[in-house]
C-alpha cells in the first residue's frame, strides 16, 4: 500500500523538476556544510512558499553518507489520540521519487504494544510528516535509506517520557537519523492565542522573544525545563510533543547530543491585534565530541 503525496500540487509544487530546482536552491543558499557528526533536525511542515527556505537550515546540515534510516515524527493535526501510531503503508511516495517504509523496525515497535495503527486516510490527511519527504528525497538522493514515520500523538508527559526512552536505543546508532516536525508559535484572533509582551516592542518582536525563550530551553535539552515553559506561557508550538519526546530520546541515550537553533523566520510581522503569523525554526542535533 502507498501512500500518496496528499499536499503535492498545493502546499507544494507537484512540477519534480521544479520541486528539485527550488530545494536545491534553497539548500545551496543557506551556505552550511554537511556535518557528519549530525544525528537529527527539528525542521517546520507549513507550505513551502512560507517555511521552505527555513526548513532548508535543517536540512542542508546532514551527510547521507552512513545514514540507512529516517525516523519522521511529526504531530497529528486533524486526529486525535493520546498514543503515537505507525503508517499501514508499506512506501511513502513524493514528486521526487518515494521512500520505502522500514518494516523490519515497524515490526520491533508493534511488538512493544505501545504503537496503534493509523489508517491510510489520517495518514494521508496528515500533513507533518509529508513536508518533510521532498527535501529527505533531495538529500538522500542516490543513497538507498527506509523511513520510519511515526504520528506523535496528544501525550501526557509519562508517555512523552516513554516513548523517550523506548526510542533513545535507535538514537545511539549513526545509520539511524531523525527527522523531527514542528512549526512554532502561531499567533492571532484565528488560533486562539494573543500573548503580548509590549515591553518586547511591536508584537512580531514580543512572538520573537517567546520563541527564542523556547528554543533556548530546547537546547539545554531538559524536557521538564520545555514543559514548564509550556505550561507558563502555552506558546502554540505544534510539534511540541515530537519535540518533546526527541528530548528524553537524547537524554536517555548513551551518546552525548547537542541541539542548536540555525534559523528562525515568521510568515509576516504582527503589528495589530488584527494580524497573524506562524513563525519557523530550524534546528541541527550533533554528537558531541
Amino acid at each position: 500500500m502507498k501512500r500518496q503525496a496528499c499536499h503535492a500540487g498545493s502546499w507544494y509544487t507537484d512540477d519534480a523538476r521544479e520541486l528539485s530546482s527550488e530545494l536545491d536552491t534553497w539548500l545551496h543558499g543557506c551556505g552550511l556544510s554537511r556535518l557528519s557528526n549530525a544525528r537529527a533536525v527539528i525542521a517546520p511542515h507549513a507550505g513551502y512558499r512560507y517555511s521552505g527556505r527555513c526548513a532548508a537550515y535543517a536540512f542542508a546540515n546532514i551527510d547521507p553518507a552512513i545514514i540507512k534510516r529516517i525516523f519522521i515524527l511529526g504531530p497529528s493535526h486533524h486526529y486525535y489520540t493520546c498514543k503515537c501510531a505507525l503508517s499501514k503503508a508499506s512506501t511513502y511516495k513524493t514528486p521526487l521519487g518515494d521512500l520505502p517504509i522500514d518494516t523490519e523496525v515497524y515490526e520491533k515497535l508493534k511488538a512493544t504494544g505501545k504503537f496503534e495503527d493509523m489508517d491510510l486516510n489520517v495518514d494521508e490527511a496528515e500533513h507533518s510528516m509529508e513536508m518533510h519527504l521532498p527535501y529527505l528525497v533531495q538529500v538522500f538522493h542516490g543513497h538507498a535509506v527506509k523511513v520510519v514515520p511515526i504520528l506523535v500523538g496528544a501525550l501526557s508527559s509519562e508517555s512523552e517520557a516513554m516513548y523517550g526512552n523506548l526510542l533513545s536505543k535507535y538514537l545511539d546508532d549513526p545509520a539511524n537519523f531523525f527527522s523531527v516536525s514542528s512549526d512554532f508559535c502561531h499567533w492571532g484572533l484565528r488560533f486562539n492565542y494573543t500573548y503580548y509582551d509590549k515591553k518586547q516592542g511591536p508584537i512580531y518582536k514580543s512572538i520573537e522573544a517567546l520563541d527564542r525563550n523556547g528554543m533556548n530551553i530546547i537546547e539545554t535539552g531538559d524536557p521538564d525545563a520545555f514543559k514548564e515553559y509550556l505550561a507558563e506561557y502555552d506558546n502554540t508550538i505544534c510539534g511540541r510533543h515530537p519535540i518533546a519526546v526527541f528530548m528524553h530520546m537524547a537524554k536517555n541515550c548513551s551518546t552525548k547530543m547537542k541541539i542548536r537553533f540555525v534559523r528562525y523566520e515568521q510568515s509576516s510581522q504582527c503589528k495589530s491585534m488584527r494580524d497573524s503569523s506562524v513563525s519557523y525554526a530550524s534546528a541541527v542535533v550533533t554528537v558531541e565530541e
